[in-house]
C-alpha cells in the first residue's frame, strides 16, 4: 500500500441492486477522499445509501462500478484472503448494536479479533486488556455483556475494534441505542482516539453527534449533497 495516496478513495462508485428492469440505484457515482487523521460523520435520511457506503468502505460489499483504494491500493483487485486480513488488521468496526458474544467476558470478546489473526495467547491477553483500560473498563474485563450497561458495552465494542492497531475505524450508528451520558463517553472516546492519529468515519442521523466531527458529509439520495468542514469552537 502506498503511504502517500488518500487513507480512503472512492472514485465514481455506484452501488446497485437487483440488476433488470427493477433495478435500485442505491449510490449513484460518488467521489470522496478521506486523509489520514480525518474524523467524518456521514449523515442525511434513511434510505439515502449511508451504511452501503460504509460496508463499501469497509470492505463488506463491493461498487457495482467506479473504484475503492485503501493507501492506493484498489480493492477490486484483492482476493478473500486479502480483503480479510485488511478487515481484520487495517479496519476497526464498531456496530449500533455492539455484536458483542453474549455468553463471553468483555476481556474475551476484545480478544476475538486477535485470536483470528494468530496472535499468542499472552499477547492477546494483554493488548486486549490495554484496549480496555483505554477506554476506561480496565475494572470490568471479567463481566459478561449482560452485566454491562449499553454504553459500557459500546466501549467494549470500541476496545474489540482497536485491539488489532486499526488506521481506520469504520461506526455505523454507534451512539443509536445509548442515552445521552453513555453517547457523551463514546464520543469522548472517539475523539482522543482521532487525536491520537485514527481515522474515524462514523454514520449517525443525529446531528449533535455528526457534529464532534471534523468533517460532515451530506448524503441524499445516493449523492453527496454536501461535504463541509466543522468549525473548531474557540
Amino acid at each position: 500500500m502506498n503511504s502517500d495516496s488518500p487513507v480512503l478513495l472512492l472514485d465514481e462508485v455506484q452501488k446497485v441492486y437487483n440488476p433488470g428492469p427493477l433495478q435500485v440505484h442505491v449510490l449513484k457515482g460518488i467521489s470522496l477522499t478521506v486523509e489520514e487523521g480525518d474524523f467524518v460523520a456521514i449523515t442525511g435520511s434513511s434510505g439515502g445509501g449511508k451504511s452501503t457506503m460504509l460496508n463499501i468502505l469497509g470492505c463488506l460489499d463491493t461498487p457495482s462500478a467506479g473504484h475503492y483504494l485503501i493507501n492506493g491500493t484498489d480493492v477490486s483487485s484483492l482476493n478473500e484472503n486479502e480483503l480479510a486480513r485488511i478487515r481484520n488488521r487495517y479496519l476497526g468496526f464498531v456496530f449500533q448494536g455492539f455484536n458483542l458474544i453474549k455468553r463471553t467476558t468483555a476481556l474475551a470478546n476484545v480478544e476475538l479479533p486477535l485470536v483470528y489473526a494468530g496472535v499468542p495467547r499472552s499477547e492477546r491477553r494483554k493488548r486486549a486488556m490495554t484496549a480496555l483500560e483505554l477506554v476506561g473498563l480496565g475494572g470490568r474485563v471479567d463481566h459478561m455483556p449482560n452485566e454491562l450497561s449499553g454504553g459500557q458495552q459500546q466501549r467494549v465494542a470500541i476496545a474489540r475494534a482497536i485491539v488489532t492497531g486499526p488506521s481506520v475505524i469504520l461506526a455505523d450508528e454507534p451512539t443509536g441505542n445509548l442515552d445521552p451520558a453513555s453517547t457523551e463517553d463514546v464520543l469522548d472516546i472517539f475523539g482522543h482516539l482521532n487525536a491520537a492519529g485514527r481515522t474515524i468515519v462514523l454514520i449517525t442521523h443525529e446531528q449533535e453527534v455528526a457534529e464532534r466531527a471534523k468533517r460532515v458529509i451530506v448524503l441524499t439520495d445516493g449523492q453527496i449533497a454536501s461535504d463541509d468542514r466543522v468549525p473548531v469552537a474557540a
